[in-house]
């Protein structure tokens, strides 16, 4: 009868995979870690190209006629 021989590669196999999981886990942290940070820099500005476009459509809701009959109701009581 031949000894057994002691077989290392499922341990091996094993470690691997949980060093690329960690490697994985550390990157994923890092990669969400950036994008956080990156909204919270971010800020509102308006440039002038926007604020002509803003007050325009601010007009066209200000002349825009609201009124769908709503009045007939409170007239009627």
């Amino acid at each position: 009868m031949e000894p057994e021989k002691k077989s290392n590669g499922v341990l091996i196999g094993l470690v691997v995979i949980i060093i690329i999981l960690v490697v994985g886990g550390v990157y994923l942290w890092q990669a969400n870690k950036k994008v956080a940070d990156n909204t919270n820099i971010q800020t509102e500005s308006v440039v002038t190209t926007d604020s002509a476009e803003l007050d325009t459509l601010q007009q066209e809701i200000d002349t825009t006629n609201t009124d769908v009959g709503a009045s007939v109701i409170d007239s009627v009581q």
